[in-house]
């Protein structure tokens, strides 16, 4: 059976309260970098703005940025990305009563488009959401969809992976990751300077942090292994010249460079090293996570409750596309702490999915499961 996206159901534009809602408020910014005094924050939803009589989607998304109008659009930026004199749309009220529209129900079957009610018919707080998921609940269902959406995104989509760590510490989930970028599974790849060091420690000494990756079995002076990686890396100037000049097969950050899939390492304090390419300057890291996030119709963050609550943080739950369409955005975490599940999973977006579970087995049950 074929996968098949959720249709998107607009807004109906001639029910009150929106047929009567007058103009949203704009507001220059008083300076660079600052927002006007009641500005409105944007949400992971569609949000639709009343400008000259005409109600504008803000075609990009990212909750806890403000809307800009500019050229007849609605731009999404963030605080320190605004100029002086930006036109911000101001308003607090999300009914559309103020002009501002955030649409709730825009991929909910069983909703009329327009959002759920409470039991007194009143709109209900859109990041009201709660949809806990724990080590006892069932995933086969999550599983059987991802492998269903993966194969429809690869030909399709943008698939984003955000990788913890955890990845590098035995063989056969380095080896399962390779194997589903080989396939065309990945688009982007987002990471700290931990994975791909401990990664290309795997494939330089067959150890991360020391242990080896198949036994797990400290090795003699194993934890300068990964200072070792590190420093030749930095003598070859690049991650891919330091595979090419040492030789180095296997693994993901072979993968990556194989593939020329693109990969963002966000840098942190307690970073070694650290290897070329990371971002040291964590808004540059966040500007690069951005560009590819803009493209995302699938984000499967696993094993990182930091890249993965930022990554959350800057995925909305729908994506209008080159020819209009309006689409869902599908975001899975993936961990074997129900907290950082459930921390990503209550977004408020009905796209996101949560699995509990260990993700070295969460990755070879995934290639096993689209046949790699």
């Amino acid at each position: 059976m074929s996968f098949a996206l959720t249709p998107y159901s607009p807004p109906d534009f001639d029910r009150e309260p929106l047929a009567s809602a007058p103009d949203a408020v704009l507001a220059p910014a008083p300076k660079d970098g600052v927002a006007p005094e009641g500005y409105h924050a944007m949400s992971v939803y569609p949000e639709y703005f009343k400008i000259g009589g005409a109600w504008l989607l803000a075609e990009d998304s990212r909750m806890d940025c403000v809307p800009v109008f500019e050229d007849g659009r609605i731009f999404v930026r963030e605080f320190r990305h605004l100029k002086q004199g930006d036109l911000v749309a101001c308003g607090r009220t999300e009914s559309g009563a103020y002009g501002i529209y955030v649409h709730t129900g825009g991929f909910d079957r069983r909703a009329d488009g327009q959002g759920e009610l409470d039991d007194a018919g009143r709109r209900a707080d859109n990041f009201a959401f709660r949809l806990g998921r724990s080590r006892e609940t069932a995933f086969s269902r999550e599983y059987d969809e991802l492998y269903e959406l993966l194969r429809h995104e690869r030909d399709y989509g943008y698939i984003v992976w955000v990788m913890g760590p955890a990845f590098t510490f035995n063989g056969f989930s380095r080896t399962a990751f390779a194997k589903i970028v080989d396939a065309g599974y990945a688009d982007a790849v987002f990471a700290g300077n931990a994975m791909a060091t401990h990664d290309l420690e795997g494939a330089y000494f067959h150890t991360a942090l020391g242990q080896d990756i198949e036994t797990q079995e400290n090795m003699p002076l194993g934890h300068y292994n990964h200072l070792d990686t590190i420093n030749r890396v930095r003598l070859h100037g690049s991650i891919g010249r330091f595979i090419e000049e040492e030789g180095v097969t296997g693994g993901i950050m072979h993968a990556l460079e194989k593939n020329q899939v693109p990969y963002v390492l966000a840098g942190s304090i307690r970073d070694d090293g650290p290897l070329p390419s990371v971002h040291a300057n964590v808004y540059e890291a966040q500007d690069a996570m951005r560009a590819h996030l803009r493209k995302a119709t699938t984000v499967v963050c696993m094993a990182t409750m930091l890249h993965s609550i930022a990554t959350g943080n800057m995925t909305p739950s729908y994506r209008v596309l080159s020819d209009g369409t309006i689409r869902q955005v599908y975001f899975y975490c993936v961990d074997i702490a129900e907290f950082a599940v459930n921390k990503l999973t209550d977004r408020g977006s009905i796209a996101s999915r949560g699995i509990v579970t260990n993700v070295q087995d969460f990755i070879a049950n995934v290639a096993k499961g689209l046949g790699l």
